[in-house]
């Protein structure tokens, strides 16, 4: 009987996403012009230099986000994009270096900030479809973002001489509405951008006193000083031998999938763990190294060939960072902590192994100073290359607030980034039972993706009674079938 009732459940799932499918191939947007919004009031003209931690080559593109909100009967005759407009007026009086525009300084590259108070661009929409139509699971790539964005989508852009943020409010017919936006991620990292949207929130609702968390610049605080000081090794920058060898290429057909890890899924992999490492691992820890260990497996790597996990550290927390950051500092501010194996060895050992050197690798990077010395190993070496080649980059937004970003309409039915083009991300989620977890959105070659379902799949055992058994098989069945679109990179 239980076994039915989840199949019941599988089909109406089904039945569901199929709708949604159907329902927004006829979406049509109805863009108007793209105009600039500059800073409500007069700020300063000055020039700002960015810090050795902003100005990295991997940052200088357009880092997305969407924002997917029903509409509130209270809210009647208010209009989104006119009141999402005059916020970001008002919020660029405090934040107006995102307002102006980089400049580089030669023959270095470093880029600046002019502070030309020209403003970010703004575009108002409207598209024929509700906020039902999208479905009630959201994730990364997000239904129809190229519409939903002001920018074409590109894990790399030109960022001197253009504006540094563009944003796009597109009305739905229910009173709902979607936010869009595309910022340059040399001028903020994710803790920054949830800041700067939240002054928006408290500006739209008219919070006396907004923004509550003044802006601080200060990216001094993670500029290098001259000569350079590099007190740690940065394994994560080193390339990896035979680059040229990588079984992913830009010319492959892409898949994406979301994979979801509640209670059950995370209580399975904890089991796996060793008894001393149980305690230590967060569901972040946990998914990270299980996810690793699968996708190395899925994408059939040779067995000596080095694989490699870069996991994005907060320097603004604990001991990463000389000098504590104040609250307020918006910029970019973190590091990569790297784990590398060979894939056979990855896929041939149990999770632990692969634990035991995501573990390793964070506490690396946990070190005092470490961000300092990252600022100092990036100056010496003129923003080295970022290795992408056999890397699987990994970042936690299931604290990130991204969630709680509230216009006034209500938190929305989902928030955090539009699309999967570099890392994956771990998103707070739900499945189509409405269990609160982690999602985990992929994005891999057609094939390899399928691989990586029935690798997923084989993982999740689960620990009843003392014996070993395999989870529910409609449960798995309909995990390995939510999300799934195909695109060309």
């Amino acid at each position: 009987m239980h076994r039915q009732t989840n199949s019941l459940k599988h089909l109406k799932f089904l039945s569901q996403k199929m709708s949604v499918a159907r329902t927004l191939t006829t979406l049509s947007v109805r863009r108007g012009e793209r105009e600039l919004v500059a800073p409500a009031r007069p700020t300063p003209y000055e020039f700002k230099v960015l810090s050795d931690i902003d100005d990295q080559e991997v940052l200088r593109f357009y880092r997305s986000g969407a924002f997917f909100y029903r509409g509130d009967a209270s809210k009647s005759g208010i209009d989104p994009a006119k009141a999402i407009k005059s916020a970001i007026s008002e919020a660029l009086v405090h934040y107006y270096p995102l307002a102006g525009r980089f400049r580089e300084l030669q023959p270095t590259r470093k880029l600046v900030v002019e502070c030309t108070g020209e403003g970010v661009v703004f575009v108002e929409a409207d598209a024929n479809v509700r906020m039902e139509d999208f479905g009630d699971s959201v994730a990364p790539p997000v239904p129809c973002y190229d519409e939903l964005l002001p920018e074409q989508e590109s894990a790399t852009a030109v960022v001197v001489d253009r504006p540094l943020l563009f944003a796009q409010v597109t009305r739905l017919t229910c009173g709902g509405f979607v936010f869009g936006f595309q910022i340059c991620h040399c001028i903020a990292d994710g803790p920054g951008i949830v800041q700067f949207l939240t002054a928006l929130t408290e500006f739209t609702r008219g919070v006396p006193g907004a923004p509550t968390v003044r802006p601080v610049w200060q990216r001094e605080l993670l500029t290098a000083s001259w000569p350079p000081a590099i007190a740690h090794d940065h394994v994560e920058y080193a390339p990896l031998p035979d680059l040229g060898k990588d079984v992913v290429s830009s010319s492959d057909i892409f898949s994406q999938h979301t994979f979801f890890f509640g209670p059950r899924e995370i209580e399975a992999l904890r089991s796996q763990a060793p008894a001393e490492l149980r305690s230590a691992a967060s569901r972040f820890d946990l998914i990270g190294a299980f996810m690793w260990r699968c996708r190395a497996a899925a994408l059939q790597y040779g067995p000596d060939e080095l694989v490699r996990l870069h996991m994005f550290v907060n320097g603004r927390v604990r001991n990463r960072s000389r000098h504590r950051l104040p609250r307020g500092y918006y910029g970019n501010s973190f590091a990569f902590a790297s784990a590398c194996a060979p894939a056979g060895q990855l896929c041939r050992r149990p999770l632990g192994e692969a634990l035991r050197l995501l573990l390793e690798a964070k506490a690396r990077a946990e070190q005092e100073g470490y961000v300092q010395s990252v600022a100092g190993f990036n100056a010496a070496h003129r923003r080295p290359a970022f290795p992408k080649a056999r890397t699987y980059l990994i970042s936690d937004m299931t604290q990130g607030g991204m969630m709680a970003v509230d216009f006034g309409w209500g938190t929305p039915v989902y928030g955090g980034p539009a699309t999967i083009i570099l890392a994956t991300f771990h998103l707070e989620g739900r499945n189509e039972a409405g269990e609160a977890g982690v999602n985990v959105p992929t994005r891999l070659p057609v094939l390899a993706l399928e691989r990586l379902k029935v690798e997923v799949s084989k993982g999740l055992i689960t620990v009843s009674g003392g014996t070993v058994s395999e989870p529910d098989a409609d449960k798995n069945k309909s995990a390995l079938v939510s999300g799934h679109t195909l695109a060309k990179l």
